[in-house]
């Protein structure tokens, strides 16, 4: 039988309930997590090594935490995953706009309800989700959205301006005993951090010129781009001091991350046709956004965002089903022709150096042919594919597109000695969707590494001697 949770002061202390500090909370929850060997940050790969032992450093030291990092790195998931450390429910007095702790009230309004009611006050219940608030940092955001203001109305029905009672709390109180974010940090106006100093030390808030003691418990966190935070050092030195560690974030490591949080993100729809994504286009997706992060032409302070990979590769995969669809194939295979169509999702995810007007199309497209290059000169070595090269040389051509029916790759294959043995390589054999896409990579490395010709007509492409 379940037991029943405790309703009132009186049950939670007859209960032996112990209330804790959230920091103390959730260092417990950790150690905890630790123990038993279990992830506390799911769905966040490639920190596992970097990232995670210092946040779990922090924690156990109880210090408030700055994510320093580019855009796109996880900094607000991995924020939003503190919640994972919270305990499943938290007992508040039942009305209370700052979760009062039952047993040690703060707030006026709670302490007059202890006053006149005793023990038998009413608790209340609160998930770990509603412990857990963030605001987006702005140069309007005010004092009064931060901390509180004097609530008119509450003057007008008759009380004094004095009287605790007329504030309207900000955000910060309202996640008392919980977990507050501040995202891009350097963005709140210098005027407004300096508000945030005794929330973030000496715990308690000052509004319209008089003192409210509020000794808050939360835990302040705090995420930060580092082209704001060092080139134009915007974290006023006194609000820099009180957070007690500054993490920096990181784009994947490898190509193997990148491609698992590509599949882990990507939008996902129920659908008859199925899709088979061979593993070389996954990974000149994620090569092409690797190469990005290295090249000249792309503005490296503001970063190329893991969301690049993932909208290119969802690009990819719709285009690819917008042939299946119209070819009545019966499933969805990617090929190095439907790579183009991801220029309008990752032209619109970077940021170019100085360039000529129109000059963002051609970095684009040498990013994609360079990605193309790596990955074919992976799988092959040139003088494997010699023969498919001699058969060119000796007047073969071929024309493709990424509306040429999969089917018609058989007789290409078929055809040309050794195409199909490196198609099969690539696991280019049996269904006809995986051969297309097999020979089409096979022809574009061979263009690149210069033994084919290319040549645009009329809306498809030639490969030839």
């Amino acid at each position: 039988m379940v037991a029943k949770k405790p309703r009132t002061i009186a049950d939670l202390r007859n209960s032996n309930y112990k209330t804790i500090p959230v920091k103390q909370e959730m260092r417990k929850n950790l150690i905890e997590h630790i123990q038993k060997g279990e992830g506390h940050f799911p769905g966040i790969l490639g920190f596992d090594n970097s990232v995670f032992p210092h946040l779990e450093n922090a924690i156990l030291s109880g210090q408030d935490v700055i994510f320093l990092g580019e855009r796109g790195q996880a900094k607000s998931r991995l924020i939003r995953a503190l919640v994972n450390l919270l305990d499943d429910e938290l007992p508040a007095i039942a009305g209370c706009e700052i979760n009062d702790d039952p047993f040690s009230p703060i707030c006026k309004r709670c302490r007059d309800l202890i006053d006149a009611e005793g023990d038998e006050a009413e608790i209340e219940w609160l998930s770990r989700d509603r412990r857990y608030g963030e605001k987006l940092a702005t140069p309007d955001i005010t004092i009064a959205d931060l901390l509180g203001e004097v609530d008119p109305i509450k003057v007008a029905e008759g009380r004094y301006l004095s009287d605790e009672l007329t504030i309207h709390y900000g955000l910060v109180p309202r996640h008392n005993r919980g977990i507050f974010c501040i995202n891009e940090l350097p963005d709140l106006a210098e005027r407004i951090q300096v508000g945030l100093l005794n929330i973030m030390e000496e715990r308690d808030v000052q509004i319209r010129g008089y003192r409210i003691r509020l000794p808050l418990d939360v835990f302040v966190v705090a995420s930060a781009n580092p082209e704001d935070y060092t080139n134009r050092g915007r974290i006023i030195t006194p609000l820099k001091d009180r957070y007690g560690a500054q993490i920096r974030t990181h784009y994947p490591t490898n190509t193997e991350i990148e491609i698992e949080i590509m599949e882990q993100e990507r939008t996902r729809f129920d659908e008859d046709i199925p899709v088979k994504v061979p593993q070389y286009m996954k990974e000149i997706v994620a090569e092409i956004t690797r190469l990005a992060r290295r090249s000249p032409d792309v503005n490296q302070r503001s970063g190329v965002s893991v969301r690049a990979s993932i909208a290119d590769y969802e690009s990819l995969l719709a285009n690819a089903l917008r042939r299946a669809i119209r070819l009545k194939e019966k499933t969805v295979v990617p090929r190095v022709s439907d790579l183009p169509f991801v220029l309008p999702a990752l032209t619109g995810k970077l940021e170019f150096e100085t360039v000529e007007e129109g000059r963002e199309e051609q970095i684009v497209e040498r990013l994609i042919q360079g990605a193309v290059l790596a990955v074919f000169n992976n799988y092959f070595s040139l003088g494997e594919l010699e023969p498919i090269v001699a058969r060119f040389k000796a007047g073969f051509s071929v024309e493709v597109s990424d509306m040429t029916p999969s089917a018609d790759y058989g007789k290409l294959v078929r055809g040309t000695e050794g195409l199909a043995a490196a198609a099969e390589k690539l696991g280019g054999k049996g269904s006809a969707p995986l051969v297309a896409s097999a020979a089409e990579l096979i022809l574009e490395g061979l263009h690149l590494n210069k033994r084919l010709n290319k040549d645009k007509v009329a809306g498809a492409y030639q490969y030839r001697g």
